[in-house]
């Protein structure tokens, strides 16, 4: 049985893996503020299977979140590819039913 919490961790690490270290620090720059402005994108890291998500009002705790304007325009797209990877695994391969 594969532990739902434990494969989002697992995935959240893989995310984070991607970002170079002036990403990183640009994140932890931007933990630092409020919140983001309306409209801006994000990734929520505690619930990254919502996927890339827009500000609306009340955004979510600043320590956890992903802003897309703290990554490179390259890093941000690996990231919607794996995060639809994430939220769309690739379909088991069929068995091999000849007997």
């Amino acid at each position: 049985m594969v532990d739902p919490n434990r494969s989002e961790l697992a995935f959240r690490d893989k995310i984070l893996n991607l970002l170079s270290d002036d990403e990183v620090a640009s994140v932890c720059t931007a933990e630092t503020a409020v919140s983001l402005a309306t409209g801006e994108e994000f990734l929520d890291l505690e619930q990254i299977a919502l996927g890339v998500q827009k500000a609306r009002g009340a955004a979510p705790f600043m320590g956890r979140v992903l802003p897309r304007k703290a990554v490179h325009h390259r890093t941000w797209q690996k990231i919607q590819k794996e995060i639809a990877a994430f939220n769309h695994p690739a379909a088991p391969a069929p068995k091999n039913l000849a007997v």
